[in-house]
């Protein structure tokens, strides 16, 4: 019986080991589209022996949406600055003490504390941008100072126009064209927001945040609400496409790698975000999406063409507002807008 016991024990030990040593072996990543650099994964993957997979979302709400629906097995999320709170109130994220990390140092001291995890329980910062427009400027040769020629476009404009598909993003542009606070409640600021992205909407080929680079590549837009690093990416493909730095200012973000509850491959999550916080690695994603990083030193990395580009090196006078987290209250008016505006 003993050695039968034992013999049971050492089957059982056999079929038990290779399961967890491939489960050790793997990572589930959740991020926007077409913003994870292959070269940065392929570091990982070749110094870790950790297996990384890829599945991609469209806007934030999108990812609230699917932590929330309990439907996840994903070990690393990207989600921007607004959101972390969220997903942190709603107990979504685990705390993994960042802080504690060893290349937690190599982060930029403005960094390492975030208003959205001041004390870095659970987040490592991805990249860092700003949210605008770009025009092409062979389709249309007026001044592009500010953000009314994206919400109250000309004739050679309108039926040309691209907005993201996410409505916090859209919102958050629309009050700093109209000189609102952000996380807006109150009712006559609502109103104008309504009105304002009502009266766009005639004008607006589509809303949607994946594919803006290929529209105005196409020509399918000729305007585009966008983000600082994809108008860099388009501008290699057409050099009359501009980035514009607006005098009502523009909307900065932040977006961050945080690891949601219950993740299956909790430590091959925490390895990579500490592979993060070093300025070899995240160089890589900086070069491959055009945003820049927290991390001190990566900076000097990056090719001379992209570290001094215009929609890399914003005005040092330009001013950017960071969208908090927004109250539920003024999620739910934001929500109510939105859905007419789709309708």
């Amino acid at each position: 019986m003993k050695n039968w016991a034992s013999m049971l024990a050492g089957t059982a030990l056999a079929l038990v080991l290779p399961a967890a040593a491939q489960a050790a072996g793997e990572l589930h990543l959740y991020n926007w589209t077409d913003y994870t650099a292959p070269e940065l994964i392929a570091k990982f993957e070749k110094e870790t022996g950790i297996k990384v997979s890829i599945d991609t979302y469209d806007s934030n709400e999108t990812a609230l949406a699917k932590l929330t629906s309990g439907a996840s097995g994903y070990d690393l999320i990207v989600v921007s600055n607004d959101f972390v709170p969220i997903f942190v109130q709603q107990g979504l994220f685990e705390a993994v003490d960042v802080a504690a990390m060893a290349n937690f140092k190599n982060l930029d001291p403005e960094w390492q504390k975030r208003s959205w995890d001041p004390d870095a329980k659970y987040s490592v910062p991805w990249v860092w941008g700003t949210t605008s427009y770009s025009v092409d400027t062979a389709v249309y040769k007026g001044p592009h100072d500010s953000l009314k020629l994206l919400f109250e476009p000309p004739p050679e404009l309108q039926g040309k126009i691209g907005m993201f598909g996410s409505p916090s993003e859209v919102m958050s542009l629309a009050l700093v064209y109209l000189g609102k606070a952000q996380c807006n409640t109150d009712p006559a600021d609502l109103k104008a927001v309504d009105a304002l992205l009502e009266a766009q909407k005639p004008f607006v080929k589509v809303y949607n945040s994946d594919g803006t680079v290929e529209r105005q590549v196409s020509g399918e837009t000729a305007m585009h609400q966008q983000w600082s690093g994809k108008a860099e990416a388009t501008r290699q493909q057409k050099s009359t496409v501009t980035y514009v730095y607006p005098k009502e200012g523009v909307v900065g973000w932040m977006d961050n790698v945080a690891v949601p509850k219950g993740a299956p491959n909790l430590e091959n999550a925490k390895a990579f975000l500490n592979f993060l916080m070093d300025p070899q690695n995240i160089a890589l994603q900086s070069a491959f999406s055009g945003y820049q990083t927290a991390v001190t030193g990566s900076n000097k990395l990056l090719s001379a063409e992209l570290g001094s580009s215009p929609e890399f090196n914003p005005p040092k006078n330009l001013k950017i507002t960071f969208a908090p987290a927004c109250p539920e209250k003024a999620t739910r008016a934001y929500d109510r807008i939105w859905t007419r505006l789709r309708q």
